[in-house]
């Protein structure tokens, strides 16, 4: 059907309306825009807004030190000109051509390296501290390492042996198993109540010797630092004599061969006795004959040292009281005597090789000293008050009256000469004991090796360690008999010569 010319008419105007609209958003968009901006500018500038990059993890740690990290793509800086005209970013091309590229990436690589540079300086601190820290680490692993893998490899071999059903069986235990491969050592174990197990972490490491404080109360005689850590259970006899006498039946125990002589609690060293030393904390008299009862257990099985008034008789117990003990009513018991005081060492001082001299602040000479020399050279006739001259004043012991003196103690009625070492001796400066104070402790040990009594200093320092082991090593090396320690394992298994930290170990 044909269409009529009116028809044609408006299908063309209506095309050439439609071509005109199309031309004309055509040339508006190829025209700038009055605000100077095209549409791909302002897409750009939403994106960039809208998309905002979160700070990595790395960046973070890097913004707690004051740095930042490298930005490998930077926001698009747009509305930033004041002519109008769009800056594009990163997106624009540069119009110095070439030579402008390589400035701008000479300029990025200095700026890399500067950047670079900064953060090793800033992190060069950092560094230093972690691996000094590493160090210290590695060796005290190296140090200890038996820690780490704590085992016998004794044992790995035939693990079974001896038990029921295995090779061996009824071989492996004997009646002196109970301190099996322990070696007595001459330490102290200072306050043993405080231990995990009183008594025997002291024999567990080997000490010879153990401390404990003693209040009477209601007829008994209980164990603690003061009247707050006293408790029902924790009495003497609980923790030590009935202990004492259980161990040592054991190791007494009937064999096969009958006549045989009384052993002590180490079965390394049989003829070994440990040293009981009670510290009389209450009232001193009826305290003092408290103890006496109560020491009956270790008295009918004949386990306790005594003094006959002729000589002394060694078992495997030896009780010394110190603290409030009366010394008169040690020294009154003359026919039997089983319990021994601690004397005052700071009384026994006695020349050595060269007096003391007040000025002597060195301790270049501390290692040259010798103590057998100043024990040959001593003058007979000189006497401890007329060389002190003032510079340490001695003090009476514990629990001592003031009218006795140094000739009242003697291998008869005592048998440790303790003191304090910080009041004797002194303060040790720069972790090492001066020649002024070698003087003194030498005087002391010879004074108390010539009454045959075993000297004993406590209140050492503690730390740091490297002054602990110093101290340590020279009281054995200069002959003091028993060592008064806290650390147990220390004083059995550290080498005290080996080179530690000076004041942070």
């Amino acid at each position: 059907m044909a269409r009529s010319s009116s028809e044609d008419t408006v299908t063309e105007s209506i095309l050439l309306s439609d071509n005109h609209d199309r031309d004309s958003e055509s040339r508006a968009s190829s025209r700038p825009r009055s605000d100077g901006y095209t549409d791909e500018d302002e897409y750009y500038y939403d994106y960039s807004r809208t998309n905002v990059r979160r700070p990595s993890s790395f960046n973070r740690v890097l913004a707690l030190v004051g740095m930042s990290g490298r930005r490998r793509r930077r926001d698009y800086e747009l509305h930033s000109s004041s002519s109008g005209e769009a800056l594009r970013g990163l997106l624009a091309r540069p119009s110095g051509g070439r030579r402008r590229a390589v400035r701008e990436t000479r300029t990025c690589r200095k700026g890399f390296a500067v950047g670079t540079a900064r953060r090793v300086i800033i992190a060069m601190p950092f560094v230093i501290l972690m691996l000094f820290g590493v160090l210290h680490v590695v060796q005290s692993l190296l140090g200890s390492a038996q820690l780490l893998w704590d085992y016998d490899e004794d044992d790995l071999f035939l693990p079974d042996w001896g038990r029921p059903g295995h090779t061996g069986e009824g071989l492996a235990d004997y009646p002196t198993n109970a301190t099996r491969d322990v070696l007595p050592i001459p330490c102290h174990s200072h306050n043993d109540y405080w231990r995990r197990v009183p008594l025997f972490d002291a024999l567990h490491w080997g000490c010879t010797s153990v401390e404990v404080d003693v209040w009477m109360f209601d007829d008994d005689l209980f164990v603690g630092y003061d009247t707050q850590s006293l408790t029902r259970p924790r009495s003497f006899r609980n923790l030590y004599v009935d202990p004492l006498v259980e161990l040592l039946d054991k190791m007494n125990a009937p064999g096969l061969y009958p006549n045989r002589t009384f052993s002590g609690v180490f079965d390394a060293d049989p003829s070994q006795a440990i040293v009981l030393l009670v510290d009389i904390r209450s009232e001193a008299y009826a305290t003092y004959r408290l103890l006496e009862e109560q020491l009956e257990r270790l008295r009918t099985r004949d386990y306790l040292t005594y003094h006959d008034g002729q000589k002394l008789v060694q078992r495997a117990v030896t009780i010394v009281g110190t603290g409030n003990t009366p010394f008169d009513l040690v020294r009154a018991n003359t026919k039997r005597r089983e319990i021994f005081f601690d004397a005052p060492l700071d009384l026994f001082w006695e020349v050595p090789a060269s007096p003391v001299v007040a000025t002597d602040q060195t301790d270049t000479r501390a290692m040259k000293m010798d103590y057998g020399t100043a024990m040959a050279r001593a003058p007979p006739n000189e006497t401890a008050s007329q060389l002190l001259n003032g510079l340490t004043k001695p003090t009476p012991g514990k629990a001592t009256d003031s009218s006795f003196t140094a000739d009242a103690f003697n291998d008869a009625n005592s048998y440790y000469a303790s003191t304090d070492f910080s009041k004797s001796v002194g303060f040790v400066w720069r972790g090492r004991l001066s020649p002024r104070q070698m003087e003194i402790i030498r005087g002391q040990i010879r004074g108390a090796k010539k009454r045959q009594l075993k000297s004993r200093y406590f209140n050492t320092p503690a730390w740091p360690v490297s002054a602990r082991n110093h101290i340590w090593q020279v009281l054995v090396d200069e002959g003091a008999d028993m060592l008064n320690v806290d650390d147990l394992k220390g004083a059995a298994t550290e080498d005290w010569r080996r080179r530690v930290h000076r004041w942070w170990s």
